[in-house]
């Protein structure tokens, strides 16, 4: 049994003697390299999305309406900030490629420059998102009972996107440094802002009125402002000078052809990445959603578990993608491989532990949603296909992020492009309307598409093709 375990987790086992180039660290410093980037990435978005769980909580107990109304913008808001998660991957890949290099002066450029874009193309996405929320909702199959209220709620968030995207433009640059600790404080305190306003606004606390959806809606926003001001003080320049990131109001703000082509290189195939699953998610929403407002309630609830658990493999790919991007930045890919396998080895562990958990308490934590027994028979259901899907989602995030930090994003594009605009739509399609499945059939299509997407990306790290990759 121990060689066994030696022989998977090791780190001098996880490449070949014939491939090293250098010194190797200690499986301890390895794996300790590892988790103080990831523990608190981890930390960070597990405890976001049990307070994003907290708001489902408060505003499902609104009633069923109101929790398919908040549900239905999750697609639609996504799409709109596509372009923002797509160039944040390049900037998280170049700026780590760039702390590996010890070129500090090209990491803060990189930030600088990406930072004007993005308020720019912030302020767009308001807009539109503003002047078309209505349309949004009706195309994300917002039912009579539900449009207004997702209208309300959507219009009001959509006001607040160029503040997000600055918070998570420069979360992004920070998490390429590997400095995830700032990121943690960040956004658990925008978020925590957000719950206690939740309180105060939906329900009428402390003299103020009761807002219901649209009250969740402002909180976020306010939430927003405060994690953009901590964000922007993480980068001041009054910090300690050994921050790797150092921006000020008299640094060159003009666009650099160099790095905006690099931003474009990354960024440009992950945006056809973030149009791929927006789109694929939109309309695998949309098929779930027509199948009734009680069907996309219990979706809603197990899909906030699926999400929660998606942070554990988000939060370990985010260390991958650093450590992957630092060590090419260093020209050791024998490292980044290592590092990558090491990131995979923690990431089918975490997920193991998942599974099991989450069919043992499925009946309890679904309840945390609603007391509505239709709702919760449907949604016990689905939650055991929710904990078969663990392995395969845990395993593809950590991978396609060390993908990413490599540079590859071409293919990590097309490998969404096929399993989430073709696979899960196509066969959600089939289990819902030729075959009759029902919700649980639309699940058992998603199990299929991250098995797939699975294979896909463990092949592509496997043939080390990615080594050779220029940022």
């Amino acid at each position: 049994m121990i060689p066994l375990v030696e022989r998977v987790f090791h780190a001098s086992r996880l490449v070949k003697d014939d491939a090293k180039l250098g010194e190797f660290p200690t499986t301890k410093e390895a794996y300790g390299s590892l988790m103080r980037i990831a523990l608190p990435s981890v930390m960070e978005m597990v405890l976001i999305s049990l307070i994003g769980s907290a708001d489902s909580i408060m505003v499902g107990s609104l009633g069923p309406e109101a929790l398919a109304a908040v549900g239905l913008t999750d697609q639609p808001r996504m799409l709109l900030m596509s372009v923002f998660f797509a160039l944040n991957i390049g900037v998280t890949a170049i700026v780590a490629r760039r702390k590996g290099q010890g070129d500090r002066a090209d990491a803060n450029r990189t930030l600088r420059n990406a930072l004007v874009i993005l308020t720019g193309v912030g302020i767009i996405m308001g807009i539109i998102g503003c002047s078309f929320a209505r349309q949004f909702m009706v195309l994300a199959g917002a039912m009579p009972d539900t449009v207004d209220l997702a209208t309300s709620y959507f219009s009001i968030v959509a006001a607040a996107v160029p503040i997000n995207a600055l918070t998570m433009c420069i979360s992004a640059a920070q998490r390429g440094t590997g400095n995830t600790r700032i990121t943690l404080m960040v956004n658990l305190t925008a978020n925590i802002v957000n719950i206690i306003l939740n309180y105060v606004l939906i329900y009428g606390k402390f003299g103020f009125p009761r807002l219901g959806v649209a009250g969740a809606a402002i909180a976020t926003d306010i939430g927003f402002v405060v994690g953009a001001i901590l964000a922007l003080y993480s980068i001041a320049p009054h910090r300690k000078r050994d921050s790797f990131l150092v921006v000020h109001p008299r640094d060159d703000w003009r666009l650099n052809r160099q790095t905006v082509r690099a931003l474009a290189k990354i960024g440009g195939n992950s945006m056809l990445e973030q149009v791929a699953l927006r789109v694929g998610f939109m309309m695998y929403a949309v098929i779930v959603a027509r199948l009734g407002t009680l069907e996309f309630a219990a979706h809603q609830a197990c899909l906030k578990f699926l999400n929660l658990t998606f942070t554990f493999g988000d939060g370990i790919g985010v260390a991958g993608t650093a450590l992957v991007g630092q060590m090419l930045g260093q020209k050791r890919p024998d490292l980044a491989q290592m590092y990558g396998k090491i990131s995979q080895r923690l990431a089918m562990c975490v997920s193991l532990t998942l599974l099991g958990f989450l069919i043992g308490f499925r009946r309890p934590l679904v309840s945390l949603f609603s007391d509505d027994p239709a709702v919760l028979a449907m949604a016990a259901n689905v939650m055991i296909v929710c904990a078969l899907i663990q392995p395969f989602q845990t395993t593809s995030v950590v991978i396609s992020g060390c993908l990413r930090g490599a540079g590859d994003t071409k293919y990590v594009a097309l490998v969404m492009y096929m399993c989430v605009m073709g696979i899960r739509p196509l066969l959600s399609f089939a289990a819902v309307y030729l075959l009759h499945a029902g919700l649980i059939g639309a699940w058992l299509s998603t199990l299929v598409d991250m098995a797939v997407r699975m294979t896909l990306v463990y092949r592509r790290f496997a043939s080390g093709k990615w080594f050779a990759i220029k940022v």
